[in-house]
């Protein structure tokens, strides 16, 4: 029996100061070819050390209003997952009413 596998990649334009000019990634598997990006964040769990692992880039032109939604966009996905991962309902609402609240705050709802 073979083992299925499947690549993701980054690719990190920097510039002078080493500050990311641009983001790529391909996933062949969704096919994604070396398609743009503004920012990314990546968390990685390392079971041995009990601790996650982070990279957060943006690129030096990615718009803070764009940012804002990202960030809203990316806490939505997480109460979505945490449901998926944990079932805790009441948790996941919780966390729901905070990204809500967020949204808010950053008048981000019309």
């Amino acid at each position: 029996m073979s083992n299925i596998t499947s690549e993701i990649k980054f690719l990190v334009e920097l510039d002078d100061n080493r500050v990311p000019e641009k983001l790529s990634w391909t996933a062949q598997d969704g096919g994604i070819d070396a398609e743009e990006a503004k920012a990314m964040m990546l968390s990685i769990w390392d079971s041995n050390a009990q601790e996650t692992l982070r990279i957060d880039l943006w690129t030096k032109d990615m718009p803070v209003d764009e940012m804002k939604i990202f960030f809203h966009q990316t806490l939505v996905a997480m109460a979505d997952t945490f449901m998926r991962a944990t079932n805790d309902e009441k948790m996941t609402d919780t966390m729901k009413d905070f990204c809500d609240y967020f949204a808010e705050k950053l008048e981000l709802k019309k």
